[in-house]
């Protein structure tokens, strides 16, 4: 399986290995108690690191950020979010959509697509959204799109009228130090319900 490809019934995409290829674990640890994620971050290539995205990460990124309620058929005022870590090997975003569309892409070109055909990720997406609805006003409008800063996470919430972003450190947010930490917590469990139906293949 290529590099280029993601699979759309949401199985984990890895590049393909070149002769340098090392596999890196990386572990997160969300607030909540059992809820770890370990992400295998395959760095093939200096074309394929944080600083670096592959293209096929960009291309669908873009796509999700230029969601509109009337491609999603939705009538509310918020209709998805994305949250972005960023780590030394790669950024991981986390992508959900009020219809329950939920996906996670790896900066490196692997990713998990096609998740909220589960009913564990569909909920826990439309949660996501709809959390993040209660906290607009701890967002600001914008229209350029970087990536978060190493060890920060950056949302971007997908509304009727534009997309609305903040970023803030990583550990506080997961420490509840920080006005958005329900939006992270909630997104967390979003990426556990993901892993549950992953396991559970």
């Amino acid at each position: 399986m290529c590099a280029e490809r993601l699979c759309a019934c949401g199985a984990l995409v890895r590049p393909r290995a070149a002769r340098s290829t090392r596999t890196l674990g990386m572990t997160t640890r969300a607030p909540i108690t059992g809820l770890h994620l370990t992400l295998a971050i395959i760095n093939s290539t200096p074309a394929m690191t944080a600083d670096a995205p592959a293209e096929i990460y960009l291309d669908l990124r873009s796509q999700a950020l230029a969601q509109t309620p009337h491609s999603l058929v939705a009538e509310a005022d918020v209709v998805g979010v994305l949250m972005e870590t960023r780590y030394p090997e790669a950024v991981a975003t986390l992508v959900a959509f009020i219809d329950g569309s939920a996906s996670m892409y790896f900066s490196n070109g692997g990713g998990i697509i096609g998740a909220g055909q589960h009913e564990g990720p569909a909920a826990a997406a439309r949660a996501l959204v709809q959390v993040a609805s209660e906290y607009l006003r701890d967002f600001v409008p914008t229209k350029e799109f970087p990536l978060p800063e190493v060890a920060h996470t950056r949302f971007y919430v997908v509304t009727r009228s534009g997309v609305l972003t903040a970023e803030a450190a990583e550990q506080d947010l997961g420490e509840g130090r920080l006005p958005l930490s329900p939006v992270f917590h909630a997104a967390h469990e979003l990426i556990f319900q993901i892993r549950q139906a992953e396991e559970h293949k």
